[in-house]
């Protein structure tokens, strides 16, 4: 018995030694294995996708014509005895200051098709007399440059097409998709920092989907090295493909503290398509002002969640023609669900112009689709006419409701606040500071035509409305409040 435990003991004892040695051979073979990958890693050079891409990669050169300065004039009275001795002496010493002088700048682009084509930023080419292009020179080959004539530019996104005429097919590089580029990514810029020549520099994407600017941007942020005179340049991800334009860096001091920011490729495509077929970008139009929907303003209209672009004005133009109202909340536009107000705009200046799209919206608690055919954004801004700010004036009090102290809008109101004939509505005259009216930005002078997305025109007419509401189990009211022609809405927590 005791030699029968002894061996079994035994048996243990070789098979923990046995597992220990296997997991020992296991811990070398993954510490030899990791090894070889770091090795391989530090071996790995970014210089054969440099070299693939580089010479489509182009420096830009422009010149603009400065006007010289006049310098003072009327020094002495027209006759003076000293009126020739002052001339004379302005000729002679303001002689290169009056002279008209040539300003040059410098910035980056890159080659698109093999014609000569060539992407880079507006603002890098913007009131140039002149543009000239050097192109990369290559292992031996000489210095090239080319003047370039500007086809199209979009000042939105920050986008210029030039062209050149080569004496044979140029290198080029095509746009990748920027969609699928994620966060950690490698990437690498290319360009002519601080004029300096061609240079490189690598990084990840730190960020994306950043707007800055514009309704139509879409940014991706990067830490590779992006200084002055980058502007232009392709950022390109692994497979040599251009997944940005690098157009803009955050710095304190004007130089690379690793936060570019390049224009997302799948924007600057659609751009560079309508400026090489047309010369100029034409966006969709819809015609409406929107806001995005919050929650107290989904739980007011009886929507399951916020989401989607609030209908706050309709003025002249497609949307008015096909029927959309202020109040609709926009669902979905031509097949895609709208997520907010920055999405709605970038469908819709997407969609080609004329194209009718079905706009499916809530609207009276259920859900209706409209059909629009888009028109141009660039004819509607071109047609837009400045409206004059109306006054924020003090007038007579009649009720407090809901933290506003309100009056019906009378002529002498219409007048007084610059609005037209046909205005209608309630006028704020006071606000309290305390209220949550106050906290969302109502102030004194503001119109609210609508509650509960009825109209308003009486005291009596907005205490139905809460009233309503109440009875219906909301807890918010939502209101059109329109200030200096702009409309908005706000949702009011109702109180007893």
């Amino acid at each position: 018995m005791q030699a029968h435990a002894r061996s079994i003991s035994v048996q243990r004892d070789d098979g923990v030694g046995f597992m220990r040695l296997m997991w020992l051979a296991f811990a070398g073979m993954l510490l030899v294995l990791a090894q070889a990958v770091a090795a391989q890693a530090r071996s790995e050079s970014l210089a054969p996708l440099a070299e693939k891409i580089s010479p489509a990669v182009v420096n830009i050169t422009t010149s603009t014509l400065i006007e010289g300065q006049t310098g003072p004039q009327g020094i002495v009275p027209e006759g003076s005895p000293f009126e020739d001795f002052f001339r004379e002496f302005q000729d002679r010493e303001g002689d290169d200051e009056n002279r008209p002088r040539r300003s040059n700048a410098l910035g980056s682009g890159f080659v698109i098709s093999e014609d000569g084509y060539i992407v880079t930023n507006n603002h890098v080419i913007a009131e140039a007399d002149e543009i000239l292009v050097e192109f990369f020179p290559g292992d031996g080959q000489p210095k090239k440059e080319l003047p370039a004539k500007v086809i199209g530019t979009d000042e939105k996104t920050d986008i210029a097409l030039l062209k050149v005429e080569a004496s044979g097919p140029l290198k080029y590089v095509k746009f990748g998709d920027s969609d699928i580029a994620r966060v950690g990514d490698w990437v690498i810029a290319m360009g002519n920092p601080l004029g300096q020549g061609f240079s490189v520099s690598a990084g990840i994407v730190s960020a994306r989907n950043w707007e800055l600017s514009g309704s139509y941007d879409d940014y991706i942020q990067t830490d590779a090295a992006i200084n002055r005179g980058n502007s232009g340049g392709p950022l390109f991800n692994m497979d040599g493909e251009v997944v940005g334009v690098n157009t803009a860096i955050l710095s304190p001091n004007g130089g690379s503290i690793g936060i570019g920011f390049s224009m997302a490729s799948n924007v600057v495509v659609k751009v560079v398509d309508q400026l090489r077929e047309f010369g100029e970008t034409r966006r969709g139009w819809l015609g409406v002002r929107i806001q995005d929907v919050t929650e107290d303003m989904a739980e007011a209209m009886g929507l399951e969640k916020p989401g989607g672009a609030l209908i706050s004005d309709v003025p002249e133009g497609p949307a008015k023609e096909a029927g959309l109202l202020a109040g609709d909340v926009i669902l979905s536009f031509d097949g895609v669900e709208v997520e907010d107000t920055r999405g709605l705009v970038r469908l819709v200046g997407e969609t080609t112009v004329g194209k009718s799209v079905r706009v499916v919206v809530h609207r009276d608690e259920g859900t209706q689709t409209v059909l629009v055919t888009l028109g141009r954004r660039e004819d509607a801004e071109r047609s837009e006419e400045g409206e004059e700010d109306a006054p924020d004036a003090p007038i007579e009090e009649n009720a407090d409701i809901l933290g506003l102290t309100i009056s019906p809008l009378t002529d002498t109101l219409r007048t007084d606040l610059g609005l037209d004939a046909e205005a209608d509505g309630l006028v704020v005259t006071e606000v309290d500071e305390a209220s949550e009216a106050f906290a969302k930005g109502l102030r004194a002078g503001d119109l609210i035509t609508e509650a509960g997305q009825q109209k308003v025109t009486s005291i009596d007419d907005l205490e139905a409305r809460m009233e309503e509401a109440r009875d219906a189990g909301r807890k918010s009211l939502l209101l059109l409040v329109r200030r200096s022609g702009e409309p908005r809405f706000v949702a009011l927590s109702l109180t007893e």
